[in-house]
């Protein structure tokens, strides 16, 4: 048989058998059962090509063969992952500002802090941890101008200006700490260095403090 049609006939099994002990069973006949009466015998039989009504493959070819079609299914599905933001028509600094910033946060460490007024009217601040919100919330709708994107209860930290609703909380990237005297602080996980988002500190060189303004934010 020709190598590329021995290739071929190698993946056409592997697509259609999840292992290879299933393609083993699919060259077994009733017939063989019936004189062997061991279906273990049967397999090794047909293993060394001996029985099998179709294509002889041996368990490492079938494995690695298996293996690389996998890799490749993978390697595809992460290529095919595009960006939220990809394509988008950004017109706002702020949301410029945060495509920017998607990709290094699908696995980074942005802090965003935002004051605007709510749906109520309400006037709100806080900071969020921008790579938390990325992986439990779909950011097309923001990106795309139909909501803004607000603090939220949840986030590290939320105020309600009108209420005075206080709230802190830490995440899967952030640790808040809330008795420094001097403010909050938000210290990495990873690797455990502290965040200090007060603006009249100096930012440390691993931070990088950025001020965007926009027309409808008060203050991000």
């Amino acid at each position: 048989m020709d190598p590329e049609e021995g290739s071929t006939a190698v993946d056409n099994i592997v697509t259609q058998f999840n292992t290879y002990e299933d393609f083993l069973d699919s060259q077994i006949t009733t017939v063989d059962l019936y004189y062997l009466e061991d279906e273990s015998l049967a397999r090794q039989l047909v293993e060394l090509g001996y029985r099998g009504t179709g294509e002889v493959v041996k368990r490492e070819d079938f494995e690695a063969r298996k293996a690389a079609i996998e890799i490749a299914r993978l390697a595809e599905r992460t290529q095919k992952k595009t960006l939220t933001s990809a394509g988008k028509d950004l017109q706002d600094n702020f949301l410029k500002a945060l495509a920017v910033r998607e990709d290094d946060n699908r696995n980074g460490k942005s802090v965003i802090f935002i004051r605007d007024r709510n749906s109520h009217g309400q006037e709100v601040s806080g900071y969020i941890d921008y790579a938390h919100r990325l992986k439990i919330e779909d950011f097309e709708v923001y990106f795309n101008g139909k909501r803004r994107l607000l603090p939220r209860p949840t986030d590290m930290s939320f105020y309600n200006w009108d209420n005075h609703i206080a709230v802190c909380n830490s995440t899967p990237n952030y640790q808040v700490i809330t008795d420094n005297p001097e403010g909050l602080l938000f210290k990495y996980k990873r690797d455990r260095k502290i965040l200090n988002v007060d603006p009249k500190v100096k930012v440390s060189t691993s931070s990088d403090l950025t001020t965007v303004h926009r027309e409808f934010y008060r203050q991000t």
